[in-house]
């Protein structure tokens, strides 16, 4: 079987990556098995792509990359920590929905928002559309909260 490797450059387009933060992350230990060649010029594998694809969806998830780092590590370490890792991502997982359900209240809120200034540019005033579209009507506060 023939091992495809990859530069920073390719890896950097293939994953829309600055050569900056791929190289930050190996500065990171994030990319133990990176291998790097005689004039130490990094060697990506597809595995280290899987990598890189797996600290971007943390990223993304709003993981730090100290905890990152620990799933890294966890990695490193085999089939003794599957379950830890597994434990890791419900958590990333459930804290993630807990900010869409966050995001989804701002997407309203920026609807309505559109929405009443649409009608408030149509009858040329804001007059009528604050008393016809109040936010408190349309995007409820929870008053269970307090």
């Amino acid at each position: 079987m023939i091992k495809t490797s990859y530069t920073i450059g390719q890896v950097s387009k293939l994953l829309d990556l600055p050569n900056s933060t791929i190289r930050y992350y190996d500065s990171q230990n994030l990319l133990p098995n990176l291998e790097k060649n005689d004039a130490g010029i990094r060697i990506f594998s597809q595995a280290d792509i899987d990598t890189l694809r797996v600290i971007e969806c943390l990223k993304k998830s709003g993981m730090k990359i100290k905890d990152i780092y620990t799933f890294t590590n966890l990695v490193a370490q085999g089939d003794d920590s599957i379950k830890e890792r597994r434990d890791m991502f419900y958590r990333v997982r459930h804290d993630f929905e807990l900010e869409m359900e966050k995001m989804k209240q701002t997407m309203k809120v920026l609807d309505f928002k559109c929405e009443y200034y649409d009608k408030a540019i149509s009858d040329g005033t804001e007059e009528y559309v604050q008393s016809e579209m109040p936010l408190s009507e349309i995007v409820p506060v929870e008053t269970n909260k307090i």
